[in-house]
């Protein structure tokens, strides 16, 4: 089982909770107040279809936003297949709570659940190989804590967290380098990153973006992590992995592929020898799953 979510998930959670409860339960549900106050229920969270189950760890979080006695009881684990029709979690206390939160928490649940499964399906494609399956920043605004969580959960890697915690230079940015100095960019970026790597944390990385062999062989005399090779052939992404190890440079500098991969051919790049594969589609692509809540009165 993986590990649950870390403090700064929680905080995420948190976060996006009170704003999720205040634009669905507003004023209050004016519907569940036909229900006798004092009427108590038990609900059971459903699998509707196969899925990897992400967001148990949560749930009690999302009661008691709700109400402090509607307990929680998770009967499947975090990062675990399903099948169509297995038993989730349950909820047990007041209906009117439940009814409540009923969509908030489905809404965490599918979406969660949704990347964790986008995950698992990339991960079991390159099963076997030297490749890890890394996700992005392409994130939903806001949830990008918990989109990295459920990533986990599926059993891929996370990558940086934002644009505070490792540097990466990309096109982009060698196109302003170009400009601006007027001389080869990658290295520009390179005196530029002797100036930087001492103020780094002791966990952050440097990572270079490159597009072409020509840009790879100068990239592999830099003082970097990770070389980011984006959009390759994978003829060039083998290529490019020959280079490195007979460069002396295998376990120092890891090649991570990114750029038009798909299930259709993940596993194709995986076998070029890359040690990384960043996809972001497990999150900016995943669609949500199906779970159903079914509530019955006690």
């Amino acid at each position: 089982m993986p590990p649950g979510p870390t403090k700064r998930e929680r905080e995420n959670l948190w976060k996006l909770l009170e704003m999720a409860r205040t634009e669905d339960l507003g004023s209050g549900d004016v519907t569940s107040a036909i229900l006798p106050r004092d009427t108590r229920a038990h609900g059971l969270f459903r699998a509707r279809q196969p899925m990897v189950f992400c967001g148990g760890a949560l749930l009690e979080a999302i009661a008691v936003c709700y109400d402090g006695s509607l307990r929680t009881e998770t009967v499947t684990n975090e990062g675990e297949y399903v099948e169509p029709g297995r038993p989730l979690a349950k909820w047990h206390g007041p209906a009117r709570a439940m009814m409540a939160a009923e969509r908030v928490a489905l809404n965490f649940f599918q979406r969660l659940s949704g990347v964790a499964t986008a995950t698992r399906e990339y991960v079991n494609a390159v099963a076997g190989t030297a490749s890890q399956i890394y996700d992005t920043r392409k994130t939903t605004p806001g949830w990008r804590d918990l989109e990295k969580y459920a990533v986990r959960v599926g059993g891929g890697r996370n990558h940086r967290q934002g644009l505070w915690d490792a540097v990466m230079v990309k096109d982009n940015h060698l196109a302003v380098l170009a400009r601006a100095e007027g001389r080869d960019p990658i290295e520009a970026a390179a005196r530029e990153l002797e100036r930087v790597r001492p103020y780094l944390g002791e966990r952050a990385f440097v990572e270079l973006e490159v597009d072409s062999l020509e840009q790879f062989e100068v990239a592999i005399t830099l003082p970097v992590d990770i070389i980011l090779l984006d959009n390759m052939s994978t003829e060039d992404l083998r290529e490019a992995v020959g280079r490195r190890d007979r460069a002396g440079l295998a376990g120092r500098v890891e090649l991570e592929a990114s750029g038009g991969i798909t299930l259709n051919n993940v596993r194709e790049v995986a076998e070029t020898g890359v040690e990384r594969i960043a996809i972001g589609a497990l999150t900016h692509s995943a669609g949500a799953v199906d779970i159903a809540l079914d509530i019955e009165i006690e």
